[in-house]
């Protein structure tokens, strides 16, 4: 398929509703490559709506976890597609102190805050803008001072593109006016079957180049420790289909109710490179995930239920999985870990890519 072919549109918009409380119009942005492949983008939370991926046998099917109406994803959202910020992940007690003052956020995880809090960037319109040459999309939001409790005036800026290679590049950035913690990542899920309502993510193959992963305490709070990956279940150095260890008799699996945890990146050192490797054997997919991360978030699915229906059909517990691109958990109250501070007059920067092929 190429550009001149009269079936071939790089990019298409439909109405996709409007926002309850201001009226907004709501759009999907799909944008396509030479391959086949699609992805949708819609203002509502920025979310990634669907990404449609060839099989090893050329046929293209849906691979990650999605609603087909916005009131769906108003109404019960487990944070499909969507890109998290302020900050992504946990926030022990819903409180950390910048600068000699302590910031209160609301909880909306037991004690924590997760995400961003009750209406992160999850749930607010993004404008979007569309490229000269449709192959991405940039989305803007402007987050007020004290929003969600966090403080600073923050401009947000994510850019989605979609590659004739079958990659999905993600690029983030954000200035502020005032001291203020930044974490963005986006929690797309994914099962590369192309049907989770029938196959779970356990027979998908993965790896991670990590020596170590952060423990969690039993509100999946990082202890600030960071524990060798050799000889456990969260070894996945060497692909390792994730059903023969997730079950494990092992007290980190049994806290997170599965894999729920942040693997910290070997040699990490700002640069964009291949962090995790995805596959799955009966399509062939294969999805590579690099990033300029310090850290990649796995969550196995552990608290989807048969409740929530995509467009699919019912989503149960292990459905789908994430690779969340990020800075530890907890940072801003772990002075061991990598600095989350943006201050005014930086930029924060953060890429993450997923490469899409099929196994040689």
């Amino acid at each position: 398929m190429d550009d001149k072919s009269a079936s071939f549109t790089r990019l298409s918009q439909t109405e996709f509703g409007t926002m309850p409380e201001t009226g907004e119009k709501v759009m999907l942005y799909t944008l396509r490559n030479r391959n086949g492949m699609e992805m949708s983008v819609m203002n509502y939370g920025g979310i990634i709506v669907s990404v449609r991926v060839p099989d090893k046998s050329g046929r293209v099917e849906e691979v990650t976890l999605g609603y087909d109406s916005l009131e769906a994803y108003i109404r019960n959202n487990p944070y499909f597609g969507a890109i998290i910020g302020r900050y992504g992940n946990r926030i022990s007690n819903g409180s950390f102190t910048l600068e000699g003052r302590k910031y209160t956020l609301p909880a909306n995880d037991g004690t924590n805050q997760l995400h961003g809090g009750p209406k992160g960037f999850d749930k607010v319109y993004w404008n979007i803008a569309v490229a000269d040459d449709s192959s991405s999309l940039k989305l803007t939001y402007h987050s007020p001072h004290g929003e969600q409790g966090y403080p600073g005036n923050l401009s947000a800026e994510v850019q989605y593109a979609l590659t004739d290679d079958n990659e999905i590049r993600i690029d983030y950035k954000a200035a502020t006016d005032k001291a203020t913690v930044v974490n963005l990542t986006n929690h797309t899920y994914f099962n590369l079957t192309g049907d989770p309502s029938r196959n779970t993510i356990l027979d998908h193959t993965l790896q991670i180049s990590a020596d170590s992963f952060l423990p969690v305490d039993q509100r999946l709070i990082p202890t600030g420790k960071l524990q060798p990956v050799s000889g456990t279940p969260f070894d996945f150095n060497t692909p390792a289909v994730i059903g023969q260890r997730i079950e494990d008799d092992n007290e980190q699996l049994k806290m997170g109710g599965g894999y729920d945890h942040c693997w910290v990146i070997r040699n990490h050192d700002g640069s964009l490179r291949k962090v995790a490797t995805l596959t799955e054997s009966r399509s062939g997919r294969k999805m590579d995930v690099l990033t300029t991360e310090p850290g990649i978030q796995f969550y196995s699915g552990n608290f989807l239920n048969a409740s929530i229906v995509a467009r699919q059909g019912p989503c149960g517990k292990r459905a789908a999985l994430c690779l969340e691109t990020q800075h530890f958990p907890d940072s801003p109250n772990k002075p061991s870990f990598p600095s989350v501070v943006l201050k005014p007059g930086e930029t924060y920067t953060s890429t993450t890519v997923y490469k899409f092929s099929v196994v040689e």
